[in-house]
């Protein structure tokens, strides 16, 4: 049975999660708070298995409560909120806090599909049940001893980097790309699996620790160095015959729209042995075809390692396929991506 703790200022809120949760076959709603002071009080005694909570709440907010809970009593926490404002980078403060991942509360819960409602909620707390979370502190952050570097055969200069992620993979993207220097020499593609309107919010936190440009691809648009592209929502990102990016509505892949596997497969097929894919935390199989086709096509493939994942499911399935050349821990992979593209410049 998971065991899992709401906390949401609304008593409406409140009730009608608990309501939706109540027949969800191996969940139960162990405690509920009004606010993370409240929340915090209760863990020791409820001890619930994962925690959904609001951001905005009087005495003590989500971020703070994400803080306190990653500090003293760390666990898997859904953000469940209203749609975040496409300027708003609230949630992904509180992503870089510890939470694992967010559920967009529709602001007329009353008037939602509850059926809808209860199969994603349970869904969400079903996955976070089962990931791995670490134990967040105030101090210093300790830079582990540098890996030796890649041993690496002889390869096609590097022309573009693909990255894939689903649950963990914003903090994941943000260790990543806040490492790449502004004159990394090729473009950086990401499909990361998220939700409602949470891509915009992720831009911008990521552009706001980030060298390099972010931003999301544009139809027709030319990829260029020193930009990081995100597939938009709803949208599958490739390559039309120029070489510009072509959003397509084509069906899901692996369950996902976008697809991760569709964009290394575009990536394999334009750029051959000069793509490079890396495939980051997430549930699920999306990626590891693509990871697969661009190995196949001579290019480098880069999977994060268990230890450092969040959920181990994308890149175990591309490391079981054969498709994972390199296993790195996240802080590792970085470093990986700049010396390919350093050696690649001195070739």
């Amino acid at each position: 049975m998971i065991r899992v703790l709401l906390v949401d200022d609304s008593p409406i809120a409140l009730h009608i999660m608990q309501r939706l949760l109540s027949n969800s076959t191996g969940i139960q709603v162990a405690g509920t708070a009004a606010n993370g002071k409240e929340a915090l009080e209760l863990l020791p005694g409820l001890n619930p298995d994962v925690i959904c909570t609001d951001l905005h709440m009087p005495v003590m907010d989500g971020l703070e409560f994400t803080r306190a809970v990653m500090n003293k009593y760390p666990r898997p926490i859904l953000v469940v909120s209203v749609s975040v404002e496409p300027d708003s980078s609230n949630i992904f403060q509180m992503l870089g806090a510890g939470a694992v991942d967010v559920y967009p509360k529709p602001r007329d819960i009353l008037g939602a599909d509850q059926d809808k409602l209860a199969r994603e909620l349970a869904s969400k707390i079903r996955i976070l049940a089962g990931v791995h979370v670490f134990r967040r502190t105030a101090t210093a952050k300790i830079t582990p001893p540098p890996l030796p570097p890649l041993a690496l055969p002889p390869h096609a200069p590097v022309r573009i980097v693909v990255i894939g992620a689903s649950t963990g993979g914003p903090q994941a993207l943000r260790e990543i790309l806040s490492h790449l220097p502004a004159n990394f020499p090729v473009p950086v593609m990401c499909v990361q699996h998220i939700g409602g309107d949470f891509l915009t919010g992720m831009v911008i936190w990521l552009a706001e620790a980030c060298s390099l440009l972010v931003r999301k691809a544009v139809q027709g648009e030319q990829p260029r160095a020193g930009m990081v592209y995100f597939a938009p929502e709803n949208a599958h990102l490739g390559f039309d015959d120029s070489g510009r990016f072509d959003l397509t509505q084509a069906p899901p892949c692996d369950g996902h729209r976008p697809s991760v596997t569709v964009a290394l497969r575009a990536a394999a097929h334009r750029y051959g042995a000069g793509a490079v894919g890396v495939l980051l935390t997430g549930m699920g199989r999306d990626g590891a075809e693509g990871m697969a086709d661009i190995a196949a096509a001579g290019g480098v493939t880069i999977a994060q390692d268990e230890a450092s994942s969040v959920v181990y499911g994308m890149p175990k399935a591309a490391v079981e396929l054969g498709a994972a050349q390199h296993v790195l821990p996240l802080d590792q992979i970085a470093a990986a991506l700049v010396a390919l593209a350093k050696r690649s410049a001195e070739d």
